[in-house]
């Protein structure tokens, strides 16, 4: 079982066939998906895809990251994702606010094998990112948390990058709500002006692509 496809334009049986032809879940990111699905029923589709797990380990991998962050963990496939990628003496630092949610993600951690290259710190994000040493040194980040936040935790973590250094960031298609004059709320807003700012933002390079419910890269110059 993946659960449902998060990208809202795909068919469920090429949801399928896309997880089939990726680096498949483990049996930890298999019990994380259905225990997710079983605790908070509700929420689990704020879970990454299966298939955005495979490209965010992939992708972890091939730029080097030892030193990555994840603001917005929830219950934790995207931080194994990017742990998987890590080398042994890779660290992660996760950010949320919500330690029932995280508590999951700790067990998933454990069962896997990479607790100990995952440092959680709960506190709201923007404080703990900007509590981060000016000189230390992030190659990978990823974010996926509150919506109105992405600019600010944008600009913290940039400010930290490595050149060549990747920032991911997710729900940026915001299921098509995006392009609907019709939608105006504050969360939709901030994704739309994130979106106007990054594609204007000489200091990286962008691409938005449809994986999850959109996800951008953006390689800092």
């Amino acid at each position: 079982m993946t659960g449902d496809p998060k990208s809202f334009f795909l068919t469920p049986p090429i949801h399928e066939y896309i997880v089939g032809h990726s680096a498949p879940p483990d049996e930890v990111q298999q019990w994380l998906i259905e225990e997710t699905r079983a605790k908070i029923p509700q929420l689990s589709v704020m879970q990454i895809a299966p298939e955005q797990g495979a490209f965010m380990t992939l992708l972890t991998r091939a730029v080097g990251a030892k030193n990555a962050v994840e603001v917005g963990t929830f219950t934790g496939y995207s931080s194994l994702a990017i742990a998987y990628g890590l080398p042994p003496n890779g660290h992660l630092l996760c950010c949320d606010v919500s330690e029932e949610w995280t508590a999951i993600a700790r067990e998933a951690w454990t069962r896997a094998g990479v607790a100990e290259q995952i440092e959680l710190v709960i506190a709201p994000a923007i404080e703990t990112l900007r509590a981060l040493p000016k000189d230390v040194v992030i190659d990978l980040a990823f974010i996926d948390a509150d919506k109105q936040g992405y600019a600010s935790y944008y600009e913290e973590i940039i400010a930290r990058l490595r050149t060549n250094g990747v920032i991911l960031v997710d729900n940026v298609l915001w299921m098509g709500a995006i392009v609907d004059p019709a939608v105006t709320d504050a969360d939709t807003q901030a994704i739309r002006d994130f979106n106007d700012m990054v594609i204007a933002d000489d200091r990286v390079d962008t691409a938005m692509i449809s994986v999850g419910d959109g996800l951008t890269l953006l390689r800092k110059r």
